[in-house]
């Protein structure tokens, strides 16, 4: 598995000029925004199952009920910033609950016994779990409530029985469902979200790479970056109840990543084999644009990051049968361990940077150049460069790596401005 690093080696401008693929591994229609809260004492709720037949739903700890309904996932090709993979399809989701907060701190260490984050605080939510560690919470905590868990794991190869009515990660399109919340626009509210309204990268609120250096027709204003995770409902709760469905940290979903179905689909469960799992919602250190209720972000099950944790959700109606997610693709390991340095260098500063680690570790260097060059005059090259932020462009580069496949770790380095 090709491990791909981005590191930002000086501050000078905000350009990136090399065509790799998503960050790592990057109003409804028909919809009945039906809100229930709970609250801490549990609660029976009668719905019916999919024969028609009415099931007691037992609902704990405030989870909110979730209508399903018909919606549009994905996002229009008008949408700014939107990814490749985020094809619009019309999808159905049954009644689901999902918890109004991300899990917190103090609730995983109280199921596991550990604390892997990185930002330490009880109300701070978990992160640095991996997508298998955040299955094996979940059967955890349903075991710890008596209930029946939702998933079988045999090392790195998970099934979900559908019809357990213990605590689970929610699929990416109950994850977008709730999200959207009767919205077809790019975030849940009317305007983007500002630093005030979701903790992310505040210095680059929607649209910014189109008007860097002109802020005057921007919605939003550029706010606080805290650099780092704030307790969980820290913000206003979008309109099903549900906070920080917009940043503080990406949330784990079921789905193996892989392309979306152009078909009419309902109760999707994802790709049926795959390398990585996806997350939503975007972290405290992502760029508005990476936080759209559309955007898709993926990263391999064993691996953990600092701006990843979870969600939990429950069955509002019980499903049937067994998704097997026990094909996933292994790296292949013949390959060996080399590491490759890819920089790009204005003024030198990258270079030098870029130099000194490979000094460091050994590391094959690659300088990547233009077959036509930026201009040399620093006001004329901001200008370049906010053009090629605004057009999203590609500029042809004059040289290519040649054995992309020998290498295991690539770094990304390449200039950068607050």
């Amino acid at each position: 598995m090709k491990k791909v690093i981005a590191v930002f080696l000086s501050a000078m401008l905000l350009i990136s000029l090399t065509a790799c693929g998503q960050s790592e591994m990057k109003r409804q229609e028909n919809t009945q925004a039906d809100v229930q809260s709970g609250n801490s004492e549990n609660k029976v709720s009668n719905v019916q199952d999919s024969a028609g037949q009415e099931t007691k739903v037992d609902v704990e700890d405030g989870f909110i009920r979730i209508t399903g309904g018909t919606f549009k996932m994905g996002s229009p090709e008008t949408e700014s910033w939107r990814s490749a993979d985020e094809t619009q399809h019309t999808v159905t989701v049954s009644d689901f609950y999902m918890s109004p907060y991300e899990v917190t701190q103090a609730e995983y260490e109280a199921v596991m016994g550990s604390n892997p984050s990185n930002f330490t605080g009880s109300g701070l939510p978990v992160e640095n779990i991996s997508w298998l560690e955040a299955v094996s919470f979940c059967n955890a905590y349903s075991e710890e409530k008596g209930l029946e868990p939702a998933y079988s794991i045999n090392g790195e190869n998970v099934s979900w029985n559908r019809s357990a009515d213990g605590y689970r990660l929610p699929t990416e399109a109950e994850w977008e469902y709730a999200c959207r919340a009767g919205t077809t626009t790019p975030f849940y509210m009317e305007n983007s979200p500002s630093a005030e309204e979701a903790n992310y990268y505040g210095h680059y609120p929607y649209g910014i790479e189109e008007n860097y250096f002109s802020q005057g027709n921007l919605t939003v204003k550029p706010g606080e970056y805290r650099q780092t995770t704030v307790e969980v409902g820290s913000f206003s709760p979008n309109p099903l109840g549900l906070y920080d469905m917009h940043g503080n940290v990406g949330e784990w979903t079921w789905d193996i990543y892989g392309a979306y179905s152009t078909e009419e689909q309902k109760d999707p469960v994802g790709a049926d084999s795959g390398t990585r799992r996806v997350y939503r919602g975007g972290g405290w250190n992502d760029f508005a644009k990476n936080m759209r209720c559309a955007y898709r972000a993926m990263m391999d099950q064993d691996k953990a990051s600092f701006n990843i944790g979870l969600r939990l959700a429950r069955n509002g109606i019980p499903g049937s049968g067994n998704v097997a997610g026990t094909d996933v693709q292994q790296g292949d390991s013949s390959a060996g361990s080399s590491i490759l340095i890819a920089y790009f260098s204005w003024g030198g500063n990258t270079r030098g940077i870029a130099e000194e680690i490979q000094s460091q570790t050994g590391a094959d260097l690659f300088e990547i150049t233009l077959v036509n060059p930026y201009s040399s005059d620093y006001n004329t090259v901001l200008d370049e460069a906010q053009r090629d932020q605004s057009e999203q462009a590609r500029p042809e580069l004059a040289s290519h790596v040649e054995n992309m496949d020998g290498y295991d770790t690539i770094i990304l380095g390449y200039p950068y401005m607050e």
